[in-house]
């Protein structure tokens, strides 16, 4: 610009100028789309990723905390097994006595056995039970690991999408848009696949 009120543009002004407009048509409008495409789907995936990252963190979690809890009913049962072989024993003793006592004392140890019989098989039932419990947990605990995987693999490919995403940018190759555009998409339908248990 000269002080006479003269304004000759320069090559970088007229590149302003032609964003400011919306930079359309031609080679340089067909790149800023792509570019506000590209931006658009990268945050949009980085969204979705975030999202299913914090899933995948929080099933691994519930994973370990339901494999805790079979470990524990897993403790109670052989607890229980424990005390049931211990009424076994003084049941046998019992048994023992009674076989080896006078006539007049038989029934004194025979109420003895009767009671051991009763008590191991209220022992038994609940050891059962905390048994049945252990494996309950055990498999919700391996559902959680299954649904974890799932997630860690939706994430990693939206991951990938992302780089994709980036090098598309740079290089401004069609082909990586599209290979961007496969894996987030695949990417989601794994994330689906997780959020469904399959």
């Amino acid at each position: 610009m000269s002080g006479h009120g003269f304004h000759v543009h320069g090559p970088h002004d007229h590149e302003i100028e032609h964003a400011q407009q919306g930079g359309h048509g031609g080679e340089h409008g067909e790149h800023g789309g792509m570019i506000n495409q590209i931006a658009m789907f990268t945050a949009i995936i980085a969204t979705i990723g975030a999202i299913f990252g914090y899933m995948g963190g929080a099933t691994q979690a519930n994973a370990g905390l339901y494999k805790n809890n079979a470990a524990i009913k897993k403790t109670e049962a052989s607890n229980q097994w424990n005390y049931f072989q211990s009424k076994s024993t003084k049941q046998s003793l019992a048994e023992l006595a009674r076989d080896l006592a006078s006539d007049d004392k038989k029934p004194k140890y025979q109420d003895k056995v009767d009671r051991y019989e009763k008590e191991k098989t209220e022992i038994k039932a609940v050891a059962d039970k905390l048994e049945a419990d252990a494996t309950q947990w055990d498999k919700q605990s391996d559902e959680q690991m299954h649904q974890h995987h799932r997630w860690a693999q939706s994430t990693t490919v939206l991951q990938v999408s992302i780089a994709l995403a980036a090098i598309a940018l740079l290089t401004k190759k069609k082909w990586l848009e599209y290979a961007m555009f496969g894996a987030g998409g695949i990417g989601v339908v794994v994330g689906i696949l997780a959020a469904l248990h399959l």
